[in-house]
């Protein structure tokens, strides 16, 4: 059925936020010293989405202050704020836009972390939409596979760069810009061996929604597809945490799987404890030639000892710093702090999952076993810098948590994210065209840096993107261009933040069916699904 049929189409706005580093102005290649004078002044006021001209410049401080606040209208008719108990989500405000002639660069650390997306699908198959603050647009928009063109041969990665109108921007000086980035692909049987050393929450809580039934499902998954050189070690935690099993090779898969199988829930969550006595253990077995992860499988939930995501990776932090990175799988929901999660993902050197079902743990542990485990690139961010010249105004989507002051770009003492074998990032950014901007000109250099895991040297790539590379014609632009940004168009609207609510749920899904059908990809009818559920629900 054509869901067009069933929807208005309605003009709707996509507002997109921009990551505003601390750094203050710079000089660049086009120069960023203020500008003054009437005429400048009238140019620099034409923000599409501004009906006063006075408040034509977003600064942080006039960012939406309703972010973060579950409405009492959506509260009311399609979400309930008691569904999932104690669970904790903790909002951004999202970024403003910036004036290049006030800061011309844009910085920030990569994630691939896809948490939030799985937690929204969670909400929507149970009838409800997702809580606002439950939803970090970058991780929404970095959950599906656009298919980005590997790098060339012996290179680590690939820098791919797009951009045009989309229909959710109805100013025609307004386009999305985005950045692809697609690291090299690894064969399995090319990986290095794994030492690995699961953290397991065994409280209480996590006998609520059949949480550790699901994660002992993934790890004998995981054991079942790992390599005879691998090996595995097992921590369980409740009030305190205990060594279950020591550091054993994958040759006695049985005696791992009967270790797991033997873990059942029970008393307070000591967190804390079981992190400090997993890295223990993975530093006992520590092999600067193997892959060394700990792997935490929990709900989030903190009551016993430190609880706080700071304070627990101060009590791990020479060790996590030692390349023994950090991979967080959340579970089930009700008692579930995804704030936690996310955090000691973001500071271990590794990524956030959430699984809820035998689809998504075999996507996590068999599909990408690889890129799960072994990374390609440590510390990795991205600077673009804009020319004001021809940018009125930039305003990056999603990454609110993970910016990073523009000096600091080539600080490697500062951290930045971790990226798996095969895996791609992609960051969208809003930006509005001056009236002089010509075809010929530049719009942004986009850089990459990171540190090779082996040799720790700092290595960077990048790309350029003129006025002439925007794309007129949506429905000729790049397949990539138009999946990621309709995704993107999703997530803000989930949001619910002043950017979002400019866009119309009939409008939207007619677009994602009309995308869906032209690139006939499984993920993303997947997503189309999704969002006509999330579209259901609404209405």
């Amino acid at each position: 059925m054509n869901r067009k049929l069933l929807t208005g189409v309605l003009a709707a706005a996509l507002i997109l936020g921009a990551c505003a580093s601390t750094s203050g102005t710079k000089t660049t290649a086009w120069g960023t010293e203020p500008r003054s004078g009437p005429a400048d002044t009238q140019k620099r006021s034409s923000d599409p989405w501004v009906t006063d001209p006075s408040d034509a410049r977003v600064t942080p401080d006039a960012v939406d202050s309703t972010v973060g606040v579950y409405s009492e209208e959506r509260a009311a008719s399609s979400s309930s704020p008691d569904l999932y108990g104690n669970a904790d989500f903790v909002g951004e405000s999202p970024n403003p836009a910036i004036d290049p002639l006030r800061d011309g660069f844009s910085t920030f650390a990569l994630d691939v972390d896809t948490g939030s997306y799985s937690i929204g699908k969670r909400f929507v198959e149970d009838g409800y939409l997702p809580d606002p603050d439950s939803v970090r647009t970058e991780e929404y928009v970095n959950a599906l596979d656009y298919h980005y063109p590997q790098p060339g041969r012996g290179d680590d990665f690939a820098i791919h760069l797009m951009g045009g109108v989309t229909p959710f921007v109805a100013d025609p000086d307004t386009y999305l810009f985005q950045v692809g980035l697609q690291a090299f692909d690894v064969e399995d049987e090319d990986r290095p061996h794994a030492n690995l050393t699961f953290v397991i929450d065994v409280s209480g809580s996590m006998s609520n929604d059949n949480k550790l039934d699901i994660v002992k499902d993934a790890l004998v998954e995981l054991v079942d597809n790992l390599g005879v050189d691998d090996q595995v070690g097992i921590v369980a935690y409740d009030n305190y945490a205990e060594v279950i099993l020591e550091p054993t090779s994958v040759r006695y898969a049985d005696e791992i799987v009967r270790a797991i199988e033997r873990l059942y829930p029970g008393g307070s969550t000591n967190a804390e404890a079981g992190l400090v006595a997993g890295y223990e253990l993975a530093e006992a077995a520590f092999d600067r030639n193997a892959i060394n992860r700990v792997i935490l499988a929990s709900d989030g939930v903190a009551n016993v000892g430190e609880t706080d995501p700071n304070g627990i990776l101060a009590s791990i932090s020479e060790a996590a710093g030692d390349g023994i990175n950090l991979v967080t799988v959340g579970v089930g929901m009700g008692e579930y702090n995804d704030y936690l999660l996310e955090q000691l993902a973001d500071n271990g050197d590794g990524f956030y999952a959430y699984v809820n079902s035998y689809d998504e743990i075999r996507d996590l542990f068999v599909t990408d076993l690889t890129g799960t485990l072994y990374t390609v690139a440590k510390d990795a961010k991205v600077q673009v810098e804009f020319n004001p010249d021809t940018v009125l105004s930039y305003r990056l989507l999603g990454y609110e948590n993970r910016a990073i002051a523009d000096d600091d770009f080539r600080n490697d003492a500062v951290d930045a994210g971790e990226i798996g074998a095969g895996h791609a990032v992609t960051a969208i950014y809003e930006i509005v065209l001056t009236e002089e901007a010509s075809r010929r000109d530049e719009v942004a250099t986009v850089t990459m840096r990171w540190l090779n895991p082996n040799s720790n040297q700092a290595i960077e790539l990048d790309g350029r993107f003129t006025v002439g590379d925007l794309n007129d014609d949506f429905d000729r632009a790049p397949k990539a261009f138009k999946a990621a940004t309709t995704v993107a168009a999703y997530a803000e609207l989930l949001r619910e933040s002043r950017f979002g609510r400019a866009i119309d749920w009939g409008h939207l899904v007619g677009v994602v069916d009309d995308v869906a059908r032209d690139l006939r990809d499984s993920d993303f009818d997947d997503f189309s699904d999704l969002v006509y559920d999330a579209y259901r629900i609404d209405s």
